[in-house]
């Protein structure tokens, strides 16, 4: 099983130029937690995540709590963006992405393809629908005698 046959080419993406508030409201709208960043020719800058948005890094410069949710557009993506995120190929194996995901506690990973351009998002739930038909081709042989 190779990683096009469930990931999900319905790509929502980011650019390094968006306003955080722009990108936040975004995800919320199109229910991601990932937001891949990428140029015009979909290579692949950074990603950002639901939990950079909500809590950065950056936040603990702030001089008090009413910043820790503030997220306005004088910040852009490329500001907070992870560069150089890991990511799997559409050659690689579901098994390989799910290693990925499972030693680094990542919910999801950008997938490219052999010209490095994003062309998918795997995700832990993408996975969670691997092990369910996995589990059905097991139970069926049992469940016909």
């Amino acid at each position: 099983m190779k990683l096009p046959d469930i990931m999900s080419a319905k790509l929502v993406t980011g650019d390094p130029e968006e306003g955080l508030r722009e990108a936040f409201f975004k995800m919320r709208h199109n229910n991601i937690r990932h937001l891949p960043v990428v140029d015009a020719d979909m290579q692949l800058l950074g990603m950002v995540t639901d939990r950079d948005l909500r809590r950065p890094d950056w936040v603990d410069e702030a001089p008090d709590l009413a910043h820790i949710y503030y997220l306005d557009d004088n910040m852009s993506l490329k500001d907070v963006m992870t560069r150089n995120p890991l990511l799997v190929h559409t050659y690689d194996s579901v098994q390989r992405a799910a290693q990925i995901m499972r030693e680094n506690r990542f919910g999801a990973l950008p997938v490219l393809n052999k010209e490095q351009r994003l062309v998918g998002m795997v995700s832990a739930v993408d996975m969670l629908h691997v092990l369910e038909e996995l589990i059905d081709r097991i139970d069926s042989p049992k469940q016909a005698h």
